[in-house]
């Protein structure tokens, strides 16, 4: 391969993008538009690994005013050099390198209890503060305001005092540059969802109420604030009387093409990588979400996938996106399904589609008061996306559906997962009984039982059946079972053979897939006609069973039938 520019994995700052020489997809007529929007305050919603901090990073190189620790100031004009921003115009040039700016992190709250959490963050603003630490030279504060903010630097000032931390430094910033600030705080929503599922929700939403207040509502040094994070938390929680700002999720067409890679970005990256002929196959696994209408890639997932793909680490897609989180959201939705929730997840597993109203201020406390706040939680963080828009009853309503195979790998792994676990915990040797007695009807009635209590995808037809039923046989103390094992002049799906062959016994279960109910006979007939046909049972004899029952099973969606020779 020609020498290309490093693959950018996990590179989220964006002086290191440039400084590093990596790969960068140019994002930063951003900038433009949120000046020609004319925004105070704007939110911007997206899922995970989406590109928010990079696009908060190249923020802060572009307006800040940065002062060196030798008290010089920094010339970041050089990271913009030949990016779009700089053929903008004058206009917006102007704004370059003039602002005092803020910049937070709020990821680093993910912590077990509220104690700690407060503890992140309060580090993570003194880090801002010892950052702007050079307005504390010279006469332009006060000695009770260098006292302040001494304290909230070193962390000795009380926990109250970071209430309105932001607010205060941005009044020292001000006082010290002659402008208003920019706030950029990013991942804010962390603090709030690890809260929750922690049990310390109410104190953490007090705490960042009065921060974002502070910060946002009722600061007179505040020029901009750009805020990002994966949901919108409802105004009554955090942003309560905050009427200046603009949230911007994945329901709005503007900003959609600044986070994520567009069809355009994609292919000028793979042809520079020398691998266009894996267009087809980025395209099934990690496109498919929709921001307005503007179709977008996923930029984690294909930068992993590129990199493990030129440097030979894979020759095959990958769920990465499905490492960046635990995916508890969509484990929760599995295992709390009623019937209804259950038929929906096949219908989406399966390509469908579902329909929902749509509740963009929620909090996390009403996560769990109905399946359609769980639909929309799982909407706003990507694992389902928009394809259909309409208004009934002065209510929007959304028919959406899984974005891409990545996303369908999520789901069937957590499916599979939540099925193992309760076939677990369950006593199924009433199947084995079954099989060793010949009683098909008894045989048939407990698997179709399984099929219907449990979530199903189909998207491997037999495969998905194989694996089923090898699990309801697995942990029984009998048998050890087998899986497409040469046999004869073929592989036989499963068998089942007791561990002492001498007085033992055992079971050939050959398994076909029916494209209607009507055909559930015909299919047994198949499978067991193949079983004979490809003597299945010759190698099986060989090792010295004489007792042989072989089955023919045949499914339709849940519906189960066994037949034997």
């Amino acid at each position: 391969m020609k020498h290309v520019r490093p693959i950018p994995i996990g590179v989220e700052f964006y002086k290191k993008m440039i400084d590093g020489g990596y790969y960068y997809i140019d994002k930063t007529l951003l900038i433009k538009d949120i000046l020609d929007q004319g925004i105070t305050t704007a939110l911007f919603t997206r899922p995970r690994c989406f590109g928010k901090t990079l696009a908060q990073s190249m923020l802060k190189t572009f307006f800040e005013r940065e002062v060196l620790p030798d008290g010089t100031v920094a010339d970041n004009s050089v990271y913009f050099k030949g990016k779009k921003i700089m053929e903008a115009g004058e206009g917006y040039l102007r704004h370059m390198g003039k602002y005092p700016v803020i910049s937070l992190s709020l990821k680093s709250a993910k912590q077990p209890s509220y104690e700690a959490a407060c503890e992140k963050l309060r580090i993570e603003i003194a880090k801002e503060y010892k950052r702007h630490s050079y307005v504390l030279d010279g006469d332009l504060l006060f000695p009770s305001e260098k006292k302040e903010f001494t304290a909230a630097m070193e962390r000795t000032a009380p926990l109250s005092e970071y209430y309105t931390s932001l607010q205060f430094l941005s009044e020292c910033l001000e006082k010290y540059h002659g402008q208003k600030v920019i706030i950029l705080l990013d991942e804010y929503d962390v603090p709030l969802e690890n809260a929750y599922f922690n049990g310390f929700y109410d104190e953490m939403v007090s705490f960042m109420r009065s921060l974002f207040e502070s910060a946002l509502k009722t600061n007179e040094s505040l020029n901009l604030a750009v805020v990002t994070g994966c949901l919108r938390i409802s105004r009554e929680s955090i942003f309560t009387g905050l009427n200046n700002l603009k949230t911007i999720s994945v329901l709005d067409d503007s900003y959609a093409e600044y986070f994520g890679f567009t069809q355009h970005e994609v292919d000028g990256i793979l042809d520079t990588y020398g691998i266009a002929y894996k267009r087809e196959e980025v395209k099934d696994w990690y496109d498919g979400y929709l921001f307005g209408s503007t179709e977008v890639y996923n930029p984690w997932s294909v930068v992993n996938y590129i990199y493990d793909i030129v440097y030979g680490n894979t020759v095959f897609p990958k769920p990465y996106w499905s490492n960046t989180s635990s995916n508890s959201i969509v484990r929760e939705l599995i295992e709390d399904a009623d019937e209804s929730t259950k038929q929906e997840l096949e219908e989406l597993v399966a390509g469908g589609t579902i329909e929902k109203p749509v509740h963009e201020d929620i909090t996390y406390e009403d996560i769990y008061n109905s399946q359609d706040n769980l639909w929309n939680f799982l909407f706003f963080t990507g694992y389902l996306k928009a394809v259909k828009k309409s208004f009934r009853g002065r209510q929007i309503y959304l028919a959406m559906k899984i974005p891409n195979e990545e996303i369908v790998y999520i789901y069937e792994n957590n499916i599979r997962e939540w099925s193992e676990r309760c076939i677990e915990r369950q006593d199924l040797s009433g199947l084995i009984v079954a099989l060793e007695e010949g009683d098909c009807m008894a045989a048939s009635n407990i698997i179709t039982a399984q099929l219907m209590e449990k979530i199903s995808f189909y998207g491997n037809k037999e495969d998905y059946y194989h694996g089923f039923v090898a699990g309801l046989l697995k942990n029984n103390n009998k048998y050890v079972i087998k899986s497409n094992r040469e046999s004869g002049i073929g592989r036989y799906d499963l068998a089942l053979k007791t561990k002492r062959i001498r007085g033992g016994m055992a079971i050939i279960l050959e398994l076909k897939v029916a494209d209607s109910i009507n055909k559930l006979e015909q299919g047994c007939r198949e499978a067991l006609e193949q079983i004979e046909r490809l003597r299945y049972a010759d190698d099986i004899l060989e090792e010295g069973y004489t007792d042989i029952i072989k089955y023919g099973i045949c499914f339709y969606k849940k519906e189960c039938l066994a037949m034997k020779v």
